[in-house]
């Protein structure tokens, strides 16, 4: 599955203003549930913070990819935000963390599940990439961004 399938425009948020790490996963869970037909924001937010109780999803490099398994629902999606700021993620390597990619799959998801977050892990592991994405500016450059980078790991 290509990244950019689990990902639209209008599920990518750039400078956005959250103070902590429980407000940006909330602008996620909101981001995500907006094509959802059986679930809420509030659910896609609860699986969230259950997953980050169990341990940090920040990656380290400023990178966290949060992910939960949802009832209700059929296929993966995500979403992505670019913060204003670094918020304390509890990351690996103790830095803020700037960049969100959040995924949500169905609760039966397994094989799939673990092959989109190495897919993500590894697309957020380059530095220019990264560099490439902090000072994109917009969603559709965002975009187009995570689709040209994934083409060239194929």
């Amino acid at each position: 599955m290509q990244l950019s399938d689990l990902l639209s425009e209008d599920r990518i948020a750039c400078d956005v203003d959250a103070h902590s790490k429980k407000r940006a996963l909330e602008v996620l869970s909101k981001l995500l549930a907006q094509e959802q037909q059986y679930v809420t924001a509030d659910d896609i937010f609860d699986s969230l913070l259950s997953r980050e109780r169990l341990g940090s999803t920040g990656i380290g490099h400023g990178v966290a990819i949060p992910h939960g398994r949802v009832k209700n629902t059929q296929q993966a999606s995500g979403a992505f935000i670019q913060l204003a700021e670094g918020v304390d993620f509890d990351a690996i390597d103790k830095a803020p963390v700037d960049l969100m990619f959040a995924l949500l799959v169905p609760e039966e998801s397994t094989d799939e599940h673990l092959e989109i977050l190495s897919e993500l892990a590894s697309l957020f592991s380059e530095q220019t990439f990264r560099d490439n994405i902090r000072n994109a500016g917009s969603s559709s450059k965002i975009y187009s961004l995570i689709r040209e980078q994934q083409q060239t790991h194929a």
